[in-house]
């Protein structure tokens, strides 16, 4: 499991249009079931998605697919993890 920490780094290209592309990038992905869970950073300044990928290089060719990143406007991190403690109702998400 990945957890992808993006971070804006140039707000002027966070248009209205880029982010209603990014959001139909990622519904696709979601779609797909390999992304779990995704939102925005409070304060504002990225977003965090979860991500059920086989390995970090899927998760690197579907984020270097993302607007958001094409366009330079974020950079992000990504941390590989095995979960192996989950309340009654993620148990299932566990390794």
């Amino acid at each position: 499991m990945f957890l992808v920490d993006m971070n804006f780094v140039d707000l002027e290209k966070i248009t209205p249009e880029l982010t209603e592309q990014h959001k139909c990038y990622l519904a696709k992905q979601y779609e797909a079931n390999t992304l779990m869970f995704g939102g925005r950073k409070v304060p504002r300044t990225g977003g965090i998605l979860i991500s059920m990928h086989d390995n970090e290089q899927q998760i690197k060719e579907v984020l270097a697919l993302d607007p958001f990143v094409q366009s330079g406007a974020v950079t992000y991190a990504i941390t590989e993890f095995v979960p192996v403690m989950a309340s009654r109702d993620y148990a299932h998400l566990l390794a």
